[in-house]
């Protein structure tokens, strides 16, 4: 018995004995390869001088204004690389203290830290802590992802031994502070002190290091600008830590009073972010796919940002919000304000939001009259209508009996908007509209002739814009090149041939009526001492407010109103927006020289009554009018363009042919090509004024007690100013 327990011991010593030789083996084994691989990671490390150049942390993309002037960084903002020597000592322990107490002594990972977390994972039966040393962050920093695995973990293990074989500690702690995300897009903590305190960190404060040194835990949680609390409540954690590893004395941190330190406060008035959120996404078509460093190169010119922020900021009523755009005469993009604050809104109103444009929508509806034969001089009576049911009233509930084109457009009589959209045909003004750039749906009931469409302010900006370039399309363009950092050109703007949306003399005639609406209707608080041009627009209730013209080139559209759409006592066209365009405009054309346009508007023989200056341009809503049905309570799916109980107009030409044009009306109409001669464009000139005719209309007249008499009637000369009644 005794023999065989003898037996029994020497074979499980000699197990042992084997078990430790194998462990040893291994052991072995595993320290050679992991030499070799530490090795291997040491000859493939890049140079130090590489690794301060930190390309592999992100594109940076600088957006630039007309005169060069920065606007906007975007992508990794890295500040100045600060040498070992110029880093603030209080830095320096700050971030050893809270990140790896015991960097100076171990070879780069730390085997009392994982030893302790492994303990106290197998103790209180928690999940392993990380351990990470500050050598090990910087590896996974340059060479690695945030992916939690075993495999990352002795990926790391190796590069942060590689790490510390082939830099020394304050070359370590160097890289670290200079690459290291701190928030905010600051890489390395000058970019950090530059974002949260506003200069240099080689003078950062001990509460200021402290706090920089507690980002690095969770940069989205304590950033200062999101969170002032929280930074500074982290910063007390981060000065006891210091206190406690030895890196400064109790008296050192209690003399610290976080709630001292000034924390650079991110500006409300960052209007530019609606112009660089526009503009910046079209670089997707407009340049190959790139991860240098761009430069962009806009058409915003800094001194107009500043003023349409101002002048919305002033003018917008309170609880409302406002936008405005500006377009040159070439589309550039001059000025964009999307709302009043861009911090508490990225909502952009100029290019997003679509909204009713009330009576501005009538240059599309007058447009289509101009277009087709129709004269500013024109005479056309205002009375009630009635068109397929629906009835619009003016704002002044009143009818003024015979007057002209251009005093119903700038009065902004909805009747007879309402007669021309019924003369020229509803649909024949929406596709005015499209032609002009309007993209939304647009409505071929009645009421479109009022601005029941929804539209955004952007394209109708573009669509004066175009009246104003002599009905040439104008196209608007926030970019004018992209280049590299070292000059390369990647994409440079060429402005195309403009498309010829209406003839020359029919935008100069809407000119004519535009410059009435300023002079003397509902829009002459947009006046600014110079020729302008422009047009009004409200809606029912008081829920939008428009005012879009142009002047010395430069065409600016302004839109007030409430998100939720609800109503803003007191806001039209003629009040806010106009004011906020005087106020924009008169800065913004100060330094242009004067431009008069093509047609001279004559002064009128009339003045705007109380109601129309506070609502002359005051439509109905469609959605208050509501849908037209028939009597079983249908829906009119395609209306006809009026009612068929009305007396349709006549073709110029009778079936028993009269009316007719003789030949020699053609031939002078239509002229025949000589061979080798090229014909001219096909614009009539600018005919010449001529004394009004009454058109044949083709409503029943409502009974009238008397004809009154033209209330503008024009002169033999248009250019000459009306006489005034006695």
């Amino acid at each position: 018995m005794a023999r065989k327990r003898s037996e029994f011991g020497s074979r499980r010593a000699s197990t042992l004995i084997g078990i430790v030789k194998g462990l040893a083996y291994a052991a072995v084994l595993g320290l050679l390869a992991l030499v070799v691989a530490v090795a291997v990671a040491t000859a493939y490390l890049p140079s130090y001088g590489q690794l301060t150049k930190r390309s592999d942390l992100g594109q940076m993309i600088r957006v630039r204004a007309a005169n060069g002037q920065v606007l906007l960084s975007l992508g990794p903002s890295f500040g100045r690389w600060l040498p070992y020597e110029q880093i603030p000592p209080e830095m320096r322990a700050a971030i050893i203290s809270t990140e790896d107490r015991r960097f100076r002594s171990h070879i780069g990972v730390d085997p009392i830290g994982i030893a302790r977390a492994l303990g106290s994972a197998v103790i209180k039966n928690h999940q392993i802590r990380a351990t990470s040393t500050i050598t090990q962050q910087l590896a996974r920093n340059i060479f690695l992802t945030n992916n939690r695995s075993i495999v990352r973990k002795v990926k790391e293990a190796i590069l942060a031994l590689a790490l510390e074989r082939k830099f020394s500690k304050d070359q370590i702690l160097e890289l670290y502070l200079n690459r290291v995300y701190f928030g905010g897009g600051a890489y390395g903590i000058d970019a950090a002190s530059r974002t949260f305190f506003g200069h240099s960190a080689d003078h950062l404060s001990l509460g200021e290091a402290a706090i920089i040194a507690g980002l690095v835990k969770a940069p989205s949680n304590y950033s200062p600008t999101a969170d002032v609390e929280a930074a500074r409540n982290r910063s007390d954690v981060v000065l006891q830590t210091m206190v406690r590893n030895g890196f400064i004395t109790a008296d050192a941190a209690a003399s610290i009073d976080p709630a001292k330190i000034r924390i650079q406060q991110t500006s409300g008035n960052n209007s530019v972010r609606y112009f660089t959120d526009w503009a910046l996404p079209q670089l997707e078509t407009l340049i190959d796919e790139t991860t240098e460093p761009i430069d962009v190169w806009t058409t915003l010119n800094p001194s107009m940002q500043v003023a349409a922020d101002k002048a919305v900021r002033a003018n917008a009523p309170d609880g409302a919000q406002g936008a405005l755009v500006a377009l040159d005469r070439d589309g550039a993009v001059r000025a964009m304000i999307g709302g009043k604050d861009y911090v508490n809104s990225i909502y952009n109103r100029a290019t997003q939001a679509e909204r009713q444009p009330g009576s501005a929508f009538k240059l599309f509806v007058y447009l289509s009259a101009l277009e087709s034969g129709m004269k500013p001089t024109d005479i056309i009576v205002d009375e009630p209508v009635t068109i397929d049911g629906w009835s619009p009233r003016n704002a002044n509930r009143t009818n003024l009996g015979p007057v002209t084109l251009r005093e119903a457009f700038s009065r902004s009589i909805n009747t007879i908007s309402a007669k021309i959209g019924a003369q020229v045909g509803f649909a024949t003004i929406a596709d005015m509209a499209r032609r002009f750039g309007i993209t939304t749906s647009i409505s071929t009931y009645p009421s479109m002739v009022l601005g029941s469409s929804d539209v955004r302010l952007i394209e109708m900006t573009q669509a004066f814009a175009s009246v104003a370039n002599n009905g040439v399309l104008v196209r608007p363009y926030g970019i004018r090149r992209v280049v590299t950092a070292d000059g390369r050109l990647l994409y440079q703007h060429e402005s195309d041939e403009g498309r010829v949306l209406v003839a020359p003399w029919v935008a100069a005639e809407m000119t004519d009526l535009l410059q009435s609406a300023v002079l003397s209707g509902t829009g002459r608080a947009a006046q600014i001492g110079r020729p302008v041009a422009g047009k009004t627009g409200t809606t029912s209730s008081n829920k939008d407010g428009w005012f879009i013209g142009f002047s010395s080139g430069l065409t600016a559209g302004v839109w007030m109103g409430r998100d939720d759409a609800k109503r803003v006592a007191g806001l039209a066209g003629g009040s806010a927006p106009a004011r906020a365009f005087h106020d924009f405009m008169s800065v913004a054309v100060a330094n242009r020289p004067v431009e008069q346009f093509e047609t001279q508007v004559p002064l009128p023989d009339w003045q705007l009554t109380p109601e129309e200056e506070v609502y002359g341009d005051q439509v109905i809503d469609i959605n208050e009018v509501g849908p037209m049905v028939d009597e079983n309570g249908m829906p009119i799916l395609n209306p006809p363009p009026f009612d068929q109980n009305y007396p349709q107009q006549q073709p110029m030409v009778q079936p028993d042919g009269s009316g007719a044009p003789t030949q020699q009306e053609l031939d002078r109409a239509f002229p025949p090509q000589q061979p080798g001669v090229r014909r001219a464009p096909p614009y009539p000139p600018q005919p010449q004024p001529r004394p009004p005719q009454p058109r044949q209309q083709p409503y029943p007249m409502q009974p009238q007690p008397q004809q009154q008499p033209p209330r503008s009637t024009p002169p033999a000369d248009p250019s000459e100013p009306r006489p005034y009644p006695a």
